[in-house]
């Protein structure tokens, strides 16, 4: 995850074990507060701020993590074992801190997409070549002529 450097003042308020970064903006209505569980900052405004903290036992977190804690939860439930929103939230930040420390520094989108690319041309190649292809069955489908 790469470390972002903010030139305002930063006002940093310890709950628990994580840490929340409110940082003023320009903007007297809006702050950018960091998630907790992945580290994206987003500008906010602090009544939203405090919303999502009363919904997450005083933590801040973004949109698409609060989703996963909700879907996590569901689909706990679900299955009988019921998770609460801490555990869930727990679950998620291991999970961000796993991921952000394999993965490293983000790779050149250019050799993703070639690689993406290349993938997609090979299993086309294998496909028509192996003895029962759809590309070599056509006829055999009803309604269907093939333009071989």
């Amino acid at each position: 995850m790469a470390t972002s450097v903010f030139h305002d003042p930063v006002i940093i308020l310890s709950l628990g074990t994580q840490s929340s970064m409110l940082v003023p903006n320009m903007d007297p209505e809006s702050s950018i507060a960091v998630c907790d569980c992945c580290g994206l900052t987003e500008e906010c405004t602090p009544a939203y701020i405090e919303r999502v903290r009363e919904r997450h036992h005083g933590k801040w977190i973004c949109g698409l993590c609060a989703e996963a804690v909700k879907d996590e939860i569901l689909r706990n439930n679900e299955s009988q074992s019921a998770v609460g929103t801490e555990e869930a939230m727990a679950k998620l930040r291991s999970f961000c801190k796993k991921s952000s420390d394999s993965t490293g520094p983000p790779p050149n989108p250019t050799v993703l997409l070639i690689s993406a690319v290349r993938q997609i041309l090979k299993r086309g190649l294998d496909s028509r070549s192996a003895p029962g292809s759809p590309s070599r069955n056509l006829k055999e489908i009803p309604g269907v002529r093939a333009l071989v």
